[in-house]
């Protein structure tokens, strides 16, 4: 029977090969164990294993978690209500889904002065469907210019869902952030999940956002926000 230590070391291991095979060092790949729908015991048994990093979709359900696993690091890889911002600020290390100013700007006046600053990913709608959440890429920007005026936030990069199988919105992501890498001092590219980690390594991901592969399917989509 397979368990969470066995499928973390064979998932780094995918990681390895990917990362070699596009001619880039494993190390500078971080892989974030998405934890959401998962029960707080999973979580122990993956920093347990030495997992750190942890993504979650639900605000309240990640809070649970937090006060039951104490020492990782919390990424919020769903979207930002106005209402949940103040304890996200507080709470988080990461917020993947930034997509508005005014989310932004909250962020950044209600993180906690003792706390560093927020790290922050802009989300970019790179299929450009309407239905789709994150930024036109023709206002990233003036987007990410806005964000780095912020005191409290700290921008890091970029986060994208491409569509799956379609490799060229890999390829369109890694494009659009090495256009502004330079001028932002972005380090992150968050892409890539459990299906299509290897191409989002070779597209320049450093960030990798794996569930299923780490803690098998979940039970349960409905969860509170």
């Amino acid at each position: 029977m397979a368990t969470i230590a066995g499928n973390l070391q064979g998932v780094k291991a995918r990681i390895a090969r990917a990362a070699q095979a596009a001619g880039r060092d494993p190390a500078t790949v971080t892989l974030l164990a998405v934890s959401k729908t998962h029960p707080a015991a999973r979580v122990e048994e993956a920093k347990a294993a030495g997992q750190r990093a942890f993504g979650e979709n639900y605000v309240q359900e990640a809070l649970e978690k937090m006060e039951r696993v104490a020492g990782l690091e919390w990424h919020l890889i769903g979207p930002l209500q106005s209402n949940k911002t103040r304890v996200v600020a507080e709470r988080f290390d990461w917020v993947h889904t930034v997509e508005r100013v005014k989310i932004a700007n909250r962020l950044s006046d209600q993180r906690p002065a003792h706390l560093p600053p927020l790290n922050i990913l802009i989300q970019v709608n790179v299929s450009g469907e309407a239905t789709k959440s994150g930024v036109p890429r023709e206002e990233l920007r003036g987007l990410a210019q806005e964000i780095g005026r912020f005191p409290r936030l700290r921008l890091r990069g970029l986060m994208a869902i491409p569509a799956p199988g379609i490799a060229q919105q890999l390829t369109e992501m890694q494009a659009i952030y090495e256009a502004m890498r330079a001028a932002h001092g972005f380090d992150t590219l968050s892409m890539g999940m459990s299906d299509d980690l290897e191409q989002a390594i070779a597209a320049g991901a450093t960030l990798v956002r794996v569930g299923t592969a780490i803690f098998g399917q979940r039970s349960k989509e409905s969860r509170p926000a």
